[in-house]
């Protein structure tokens, strides 16, 4: 059973809807968009799939990654997650956290977003 997720930055807070959600960000260097599907499972963030559309200084495609539609998919090998804890780059790239065809930002430039799984429904 999929739980929603809470974003906690800048003081602020969101509530991302029950199912899967995908993180996304573009490289602060190189400028590549990377994706990252994550759904919550029993109270932790899991890690499903993860796609960067190209590579460079420090970005080798993992083993097993698949080229399709234009990126290289791949499974992480990353364990479930109590939280994320997203910094973001003061150059740039930015994370948002999307469902369906709708983004949204979390937080700016130097600051610092807090993903977890919500320990009650929205009321």
């Amino acid at each position: 059973m999929s739980g929603a997720v809470c974003a906690i930055f800048a003081g602020a807070s969101l509530l991302i809807s029950p199912g899967p959600f995908t993180l996304a960000w573009n490289h602060s260097v190189q400028h590549i968009r990377w994706e990252e599907d994550w759904q919550v499972e029993q109270g932790l963030l899991v890690l499903r799939e993860a796609r960067v559309r190209g590579t460079g200084a420090g970005m080798e495609i993992p083993p097993g990654a698949v080229l399709r539609d234009g990126a290289w998919h791949y499974q992480p090998g990353l364990p479930a997650q109590r939280e994320l804890r997203l910094a973001n780059s003061p150059y740039g790239g930015g994370y948002e956290i999307c469902q369906g065809m709708r983004c949204t930002p979390l937080a700016q430039d130097g600051d610092v977003a807090v993903l977890q799984a919500c320990t009650q429904g929205p009321a």
